[in-house]
């Protein structure tokens, strides 16, 4: 079943068209993943779910249309964005950052049992909860930025290129948690697979639907159970992540073999 069906979307800033009639689904308790290259609208995408930009066409979460609604009132819905670049609170701490990711949310839970929760998944944030988060890595930061949404208790997941920024010298403070990965691997790499991981757990332990936007097509298409990939604005080929993964075309171009 479906909980994400998005039907002809289109959207623009201002004159500018960026979307030209998008259709993709995201099914409930799925990962869903949309590949391409720089500008092809990927970011626009996830900002159009969520009411930032001006759109037209059809966006339904759990069967009730969605678009044009205020952003607002489509977070309370359950749909957390995790933008790229993170959007984290600089000036507050780690727990504070987490409390107002749990604002909006309806009421399930407990703030305090929320945090034990989410600490759970990032035990370094558990350590740095009172730290100011704009003294936090970059590694830490995208952490931060992932866990905050958990605070809302999604039901789907919007992921802005989760490995944005991640430079390698973040990840040998975080050896002590990758101690489960092959460190023979580059040491950016190491990272990423982290959050990957976190975020498949969080799938399948919590049933929360992810929308993925990721440049490492490779990973994404790992974690992925389905794929659509656009160019400039269009979708042009789109099936199971497996079989995209062996399609040639995407193999040049995006896997880099």
């Amino acid at each position: 079943m479906a909980l994400l069906e998005v039907e002809g979307l289109e959207a623009q800033y201002g004159w500018t068209k960026v979307l030209h009639g998008l259709s993709f689904a995201v099914d409930e308790g799925g990962i869903t993943t949309i590949l391409g290259a720089n500008g092809a609208g990927k970011t626009t995408t996830l900002r159009a779910v969520c009411g930032m930009v001006k759109t037209a066409g059809e966006v339904r979460f759990d069967g009730h249309r969605i678009a044009g609604r205020a952003t607002e009132d489509i977070v309370r819905l359950g749909i957390a964005h995790v933008p790229e670049g993170r959007g984290t609170f600089m000036q507050l701490t780690v727990e504070e950052n987490l409390r107002l990711g749990g604002y909006a949310r309806a009421s399930r839970g407990t703030l305090a049992g929320d945090l034990r929760r989410v600490f759970e998944y990032f035990p370094v944030l558990g350590d740095r909860q009172r730290q100011i988060a704009g003294s936090l890595s970059g590694g830490e930061q995208q952490m931060l930025a992932v866990a905050r949404a958990l605070m809302l208790r999604p039901r789907l997941l919007l992921l802005d290129e989760p490995s944005f920024g991640l430079a390698p010298l973040i990840v040998q403070e975080l050896f002590a948690i990758l101690g489960d990965i092959n460190r023979s691997e580059g040491m950016s790499m190491l990272l990423v697979r982290e959050i990957f991981r976190i975020v498949r757990t969080i799938n399948r332990e919590e049933r929360v639907g992810v929308l993925l936007v990721e440049q490492n097509a490779a990973m994404a298409l790992d974690l992925a159970a389905h794929a659509y990939l656009l160019e400039t604005g269009r979708v042009v080929m789109s099936g199971p992540a497996e079989t995209l993964r062996k399609d040639d075309a995407i193999r040049r171009s995006y896997l880099g073999y």
